[in-house]
């Protein structure tokens, strides 16, 4: 865990901003923007989505400095599982996305996006349940998309396809208790997952201790580092799935050093999205290879910073915006720069 915090003109001097596409829109983008920290212990990732405000930033940058300055847990295993990715695209361009995935026998199928029908979802995992055969492995995100009433409709039609879970169904925890309960009285086999409810949480506990899901899902930037994200998984004791926020290899890494620390992984992770974008900063970047990603550390290639290397003005805006999230992390308790007191 870091000590301290490093100075922030140290930062911003170690700064690159790289601008990447998607091969396909998802989470309602075509480009993907983050920062690179560099430090003593490699590089370090700051990619919160473009809306995310500071106070919410700090912790991606939390994340990216505990990469580039303080390094993470010991590995218990050499190798992670993951799942495909599809986004909320059309039925007939699911084979195609799931061709990107090499040896994926888990996907994860995006779901309740602004624009699409519950029909048009049903076909989606439909397909995927068609590429991936009687044996593959199928669970759905929401992104707190539905209603409980909605969530309890959909996935009851949902269930013949035997979903492994549900992801955030619902945006709150109440909500989630609710439908968890509800699902329980219809007989209706799907188990529930929480992710907002845990990485946008000022209490990422509070799911565990009202019995709103089955397992979490967990995200290494948004919470504030591998060692903070461990530590959540061991306090509220249920089943993991470590997943990606639409990293860099740089991101990715941190990302599946928390997943090969964890003492037991009973599900494929999420972090084989870099599948979804059209480059990487890493000249072997972190892509699934027979269904799983060596636990390994990509170093980014200075040819392929500068090739996606965005415009003056986004680095600019990149780095004001690290400058707010730096101001928020420097101010909690606990906090202390180069020279000062520990962090937290």
């Amino acid at each position: 865990m870091l000590s301290v915090l490093p100075d922030l003109g140290e930062l911003l001097d170690g700064l690159r901003v790289v601008a990447i596409p998607l091969r396909v829109r998802f989470r309602g983008i075509d480009l993907r923007e983050v920062a690179l920290l560099h430090g003593p212990s490699g590089w370090g990732e700051f990619g919160p989505f473009l809306e995310y405000p500071p106070q919410e930033s700090a912790r991606w940058l939390a994340a990216g400095v505990e990469a580039a300055y303080a390094g993470w847990p010991a590995p218990v295993r050499t190798r992670v599982p993951v799942n495909a990715t599809v986004p909320a695209v059309p039925a007939s361009a699911v084979a195609s996305v799931l061709a990107r995935f090499d040896g994926c026998t888990s996907a994860k199928v995006k779901v309740a996006e602004a624009g699409r029908s519950p029909d048009e979802d049903l076909d989606r995992v439909a397909a995927v349940r068609d590429v991936l055969g009687p044996a593959g492995r199928i669970r759905v995100d929401a992104n707190g998309g539905w209603s409980v009433a909605q969530a309890r409709a959909i996935l009851a039609r949902l269930a013949a396809y035997r979903l492994d879970y549900a992801e955030q169904p619902c945006r709150t925890v109440p909500e989630l208790r609710e439908l968890r309960l509800a699902l329980a009285r219809d007989r209706v086999d799907v188990p529930i997952a929480a992710d907002e409810s845990i990485r946008k949480a000022e209490d990422p506990l509070r799911v565990a201790r009202e019995e709103a899901a089955d397992l979490v899902v967990v995200k290494v930037a948004p919470l504030g580092g591998v060692a903070r994200a461990l530590s959540i998984v061991t306090d509220c004791g249920l089943p993991a799935v470590v997943s990606s926020a639409l990293d860099t290899s740089v991101g990715l890494a941190a990302g599946v050093a928390l997943a090969a620390a964890l003492p037991e992984l009973p599900h494929a992770c999420g972090l084989g999205t870099g599948e979804l974008l059209a480059g990487d900063v890493a000249a072997e970047p972190l892509l699934p290879r027979h269904g799983e990603l060596a636990v390994r550390r990509p170093e980014p290639d200075p040819g392929l910073l500068e090739r996606w290397a965005a415009p003056p003005p986004r680095e600019a805006w990149w780095r004001e915006r690290l400058t707010a999230a730096y101001a928020v992390l420097s101010r909690r308790p606990g906090a202390g720069r180069a020279g000062g007191g520990p962090v937290g």
